[in-house]
Formats: structure tokens, sequence, C-alpha cells
């Protein structure tokens, strides 16, 4: 009992140091992030999962912890700036302008962690136990909040935090396997405006179309009733845009996945690795709805629809994607070495989110209708010396998104990697690292569409940049 609460209590502080630190957005593509090591980083992740000496194979390929020197602990940090900058216009249903400015910025800069520790065991160290917390998935954005596009979003924040435990098996020196079993933790915090005031317009209209047809009337004098029930709640104040609320959702959930691998070494020096990390479901089965809704909003609220805009719990799944690698990596010489990279990420499974309430309020669906997306890196490695090691890479990473389905809470967009980054050992225990990557993307179109059925409409300018670094230290 006494091991298992103290196992608690370190798992319960690795997820808290990584959450105080992982908020930021993704730079792979949609909310996935790959930013686990510097070494990798400064190659645009070409050899990921197969080129010697970088511990974060522990989370990404554990068949690949034979290319791994003794016992080890590895420290990342990586520091993502994000920006994302719209410009456009809305427009209510009726075809009224919506009030308001582009948001601002509403990227960020914010550190990513990742942690690993391996230690190999057994006859001539062919097996190997590694752990490792890493930020596979994370994502924020935050707009002002009377922006022109408050309908369709706010801010919208997801964080994914795995803490791992990792096996793998030598058979020889040229082949291995390894599996890993992850606790992920996803929280989850999306806010916007609510248009109560084409919400209550048009629920009046529904219920005296309604009542008209029920009383005998023709389409026409359903449609008049409908016409008449619009005025009147203008008259009241419910037109659009003229009674914004409020609404949050929170949620948070620890589910459990998989890695797998293996990596082959057909001649010396040349290292091919195949590895597979499955999806999670997470079950998010107790969020909080929070609504703000104006005081002659609420009154009508609870006399027509009772119910409905009220703080409840929710319920929502959430999967995030599967993916599969290829990884190569060459040693020429002793100078100079290459690598390459493809995954393949099944995005497509993510194509909605459903937020169901446990009042009467209507479900909220956010649709993302992904596509499975590759991504592509080479990269090489130059020994300039015994304490110095240079290296770069270039990358195409695809988006998930397209411009027919682009919303405003993920303005992702396709983009070309430049990476740059050296390694200096000053002895045999330590070595440190760095790398930088620069984004070069294309401006996104959006056209986003709220459950009011309010347009936002227009083009993003978007950027990035990457700075990692890392200290490694054998034991």
């Amino acid at each position: 009992m006494q091991t298992t609460s103290t196992l608690a209590r370190v798992t319960a502080l690795a997820f808290g140091i990584a959450g105080a630190l992982a908020f930021s957005h993704a730079d792979a593509a949609a909310f996935q992030l790959k930013e686990n090591s510097a070494k990798g980083l400064g190659r645009a992740f070409a050899g990921s999962t197969s080129a010697e000496g970088d511990a974060s194979v522990i989370a990404t390929n554990p068949a690949s912890m034979r290319l791994l020197e003794g016992r080890q602990f590895q420290a990342d940090v990586s520091a993502i700036s994000f920006s994302a900058k719209f410009r456009g216009d809305g427009h209510y249903a009726n075809g009224a302008p919506i009030s308001g400015g582009n948001g601002g910025d509403a990227g960020m800069i914010a550190p990513v962690p990742a942690m690993y520790l391996h230690l190999p065991f057994g006859e001539n160290d062919n097996m190997h136990f590694g752990t490792s917390l890493t930020v596979p998935f994370g994502f924020k954005t935050e707009y002002d909040r009377d922006w022109v596009g408050r309908y369709s979003g706010v801010k919208t924040e997801l964080q994914a935090i795995d803490l791992s435990a990792a096996f793998s098996y030598d058979v020889n020196p040229y082949v291995s396997f390894g599996a890993s079993v992850f606790a992920e933790r996803l929280n989850v915090d999306l806010t916007s405006a609510l248009d109560m005031g084409t919400a209550i317009n048009a629920s009046a209209q529904q219920k005296a179309a309604a009542a008209a047809l029920a009383a005998g009337g023709s389409p026409a004098q359903a449609a008049a009733a409908a016409q008449q029930a619009a005025q009147q709640m203008a008259q009241m104040g419910f037109s659009p845009g003229s009674a914004d609320g409020f609404l949050r959702i929170k949620g948070d959930k620890v589910t459990y996945g998989y890695t797998l691998g293996t990596t082959l070494t057909p001649v010396e020096g040349t290292n091919i690795a195949f590895s597979y990390r499955s999806s999670v479901k997470h079950k998010i089965n107790d969020g909080n709805a929070r609504f703000t809704v104006p005081p002659n909003a609420a009154a009508l609220l609870a006399a027509t629809a009772p119910g409905t805009f009220i703080d409840s719990k929710g319920r929502a799944s959430i999967t995030l994607p599967a993916s599969a690698t290829v990884s190569f990596s060459h040693r020429i010489n002793d100078q100079w070495s290459l690598m390459a990279d493809v995954s393949r990420t099944a995005w497509s499974k993510f194509d909605q989110v459903t937020v169901q309430y446990d009042s009467n309020q209507p479900d909220s669906v956010l649709p993302f209708h992904y596509r499975d997306t590759t991504f592509a890196s080479v990269g090489t490695e130059y020994r300039m010396s015994e304490t110095l090691t240079l290296r770069g890479g270039l990358a195409l990473d695809q988006t998930p998104t397209t411009d027919a389905h682009r919303d405003v809470r993920v303005p992702d967009t396709s983009r070309k990697w430049l990476s740059l980054g050296l390694t200096w050992t000053p002895s045999e225990r330590a070595e440190y690292s760095v790398g930088y990557t620069h984004l070069f993307t294309s401006d996104p179109n959006t056209h986003a569409v709220s459950a009011t059925n309010n347009f936002v409409d227009g083009k993003y300018k978007v950027g990035g940049d990457v700075l990692a670094a890392s200290v490694n230290y054998k034991f």
C-alpha cells in the first residue's frame, strides 16, 4: 500500500509539473506535438526513432533503447512561439454585421517539457527499462472576448500529458523489440460567446409556427405567426447580437495507451525503425459547463425553456489519433550521418466532438472533419570534433484541415520546417544540446458558422518558431 501511495504521489507530481509548463500551440499537424527532443528538433525530427544517443526514443520507439549508452537521464524543454492573426468580418444569420475587432494575436509563447530515464539490465545489458514524461498533444488559442468571431470560439485549450513505462529486448546487436504503456491525462477548456438574442428569437418563431399549424393553419399562416413572434421578441430586445451570453466547458480524463516498435540494424551504422502509437479515447463523464446569461434573457428562458442555459455537468468523447512512423539513420563515416522520417497520423477519426449536457440544454457540436496526414523529413549530422556535433534538417508537415472546414479554434495550415542544432559534449557523462526550427506557412482561409448560424469569414496570418534545449547525464 505504501508503494502504491508513493507511486500515486509521484504520478500526480509529474502530471502537475508538465501541466504547469505545457500551455502551447502545436507545431506539428493540428494540435499534435513533436517537440520532445532538442536533438530531434535540430534535424527536423529526421531519424526520430532510429538515431543513436537520443533518449526521446523511450517515448517514441522503445526498441531503440539499445542505441543508448548505459544508464542516463535526459531533460528537454522546447519554447514554442506561435502567432495567429485574423483579418476579416462576420455577419449574423439575417445579414447584419457582427461588431467587434479581429481578436488580437490568438497565439502565444509557451514551454513544453520532456524527461527520460534509461536503465539497461540483464545479460550484457540486452534488456532495457525506461520511463518518460512527454506532451504529445497540446494546443491553445485565445482571442479578445468581444472579437468578431466570438460566437465560434474565444478560448480553446487542450493538453495531453503522458507518463510512460517502457521495456525492450535485444535479440542480438542487430534486432530489438520494444513496447511501452502510458497513462495520458487530457485537459480541455473551451469558451465561446452565446448569441442569446438570436437563440430566443428563433425559439419564439418555432413555437409560434408550431402553434399555428397545430390549430389547423396553413404554412403561410404559420410563417406569418413566426414573423409576428420575431417582431415581438425584437421589441423586447431579443434580436441578433442584442443579448450576448458566455459558455465555458471544462473537463479532464486519464486514459491509457501503448507504443510498439522494432529496430533493425542490417549493417553496422545503419538503423531502420518501425513504431506505432495507439489512439487514445478519452470519455469525459464529469465535465463542467458554466453559462453566463444576461438577466433579461435568464428570466425569459426560465419561463419558456426551463432547464436550458444553466450550469450543469457534461459528457464528451475525444479520440486522440494513432500514428505510425518509419525512421532511417545511416552513418556515412566518422563525421557524417544521414537521417529520414515518414509518419502517418490517423486524424480522420477526429471528425467532431459532441458535448452532451445533464440539463435540457441541446448538445454542443464542434465539427472538425479532419483528414489523415503525412509528416516527412530529412536531416544530417556532422561531427566536427570529439566535443561538438552540428545538425540540420528539412520537413514537410501536412495539416488535417481544409479551407472548407477550417475553424477559428484551430486555424491550422500545412508548413515547411527549416531546422538547425548542435550538441556539446564536455565530458563522458554530460552533454548539452540546442535546436531551432522556423516554420514557413501560407495564409489559411476560414469560413466558420456558429450554432446560431452566425458567420465569420477571413484569412489568418500564422507563423511559428521553436527553440529547444536539453541536458543528458550518464551515471
